[in-house]
């Protein structure tokens, strides 16, 4: 196990050059001139290419990528245009924000994901089963930030059951994570449903039920531990879907993360802050990815790696 984590890791490394390669070039791509956003609206040519020059924008572009991987090769992110502080330090005064809405996001839709796909398995082609499956498609059909709006409009302007926008407390955290976590709880639903389904009609489970052994245990011992690796491996997935939904939830929240930072790093030109927040979602992905691969080998001890 230890010999393919240590794999798995030195193949993230060229994945994560990749990546910064190509969210370098994209970036530079966004309309729009740094330095004159930094100069301003009045600021004359020479002083626009002055600043252009010090920032190192005038140089080819693999020229100006092998000295951001240098600076990247010792953590340093750069500084951001707009802010004039380390990188660095945006994002780790964020990060947590980002994490603690992910987390609560990924409990809400795994959790109703995973108990609604079950209680649908359990009673297929049921009145329930289908309005868990409506339910699951409109789930699946809501912009996050049509959702989000919604859920403002009824739960906090209506009803004042929960403040609208900032963070603070838990009640803060439970709109935003709701609003994240309902198209990935649709998704894993249905995945259960159809995992369970599966295994629900196989020989060893009507073996079980011939034997006597009460329902529970069936299906809480039997079947649903066989039918985990489908369902990790969507979780796994979405969890970097919603590290990507977040951009969306925390600006519609005004939720202080990495995604609202991102689109202010987009809307003010700043690249090393856009460049720095998408490096750090796509290592959180990998380390995801290789955390789901583990999960294989705990929930399933026939799957052995080497």
């Amino acid at each position: 196990m230890w010999s393919y984590i240590a794999k798995r890791l030195l193949l993230a490394v060229p994945v994560i050059i990749g990546v910064a390669f190509i969210v370098f070039a994209m970036v530079r791509l966004i309309p729009g001139d740094p330095a004159m956003v930094i100069a301003g609206q009045a600021a004359t040519p020479e002083y626009i290419a002055a600043i252009r020059e010090d920032m190192g924008l005038d140089r080819p572009l693999l020229v100006q990528f092998g000295l951001y991987f240098k600076n990247l090769a010792v953590g340093d992110l750069g500084r951001s245009i707009r802010s004039k502080a380390p990188v660095t330090e945006e994002i780790w005064a964020r990060l947590p924000n980002t994490f603690r809405l992910a987390t609560a996001s990924m409990l809400v839709a795994a959790s109703v994901g995973v108990g609604a796909g079950i209680v649908s398995a359990i009673r297929p082609y049921s009145l329930l089963d289908a309005a868990v499956m409506v339910a699951a498609l409109a789930g699946l059909s809501m912009p996050i930030f049509w959702s989000g709006l919604m859920m403002i409009l009824v739960f906090s302007v209506i009803l004042g059951w929960f403040p609208a926008f900032g963070t603070g407390s838990l009640a803060h955290l439970v709109l935003p994570s709701v609003t994240l976590g309902m198209t990935s709880a649709a998704i894993i639903a249905r995945m259960t449903r159809s995992s369970m389904l599966e295994v629900l009609r196989t020989d060893y489970i009507r073996t079980a039920r011939a034997k006597g052994q009460v329902e529970r245990v069936v299906i809480g011992s039997h079947a649903f531990r066989n039918a985990l690796i489908p369902v990790i491996t969507v979780i796994g997935l979405q969890t970097g879907t919603l590290l990507s939904g977040a951009v969306l939830t925390e600006s519609v929240f005004a939720w202080p993360g990495v995604g609202r930072l991102l689109v202010e790093g987009i809307l003010t030109r700043d690249y090393p802050v856009v460049q720095g927040s998408v490096l750090v979602v796509a290592f959180v992905f990998v380390f995801v990815n290789l955390a789901v691969d583990i999960l294989y080998a705990v929930a399933d001890p026939r799957i052995h790696y080497t």
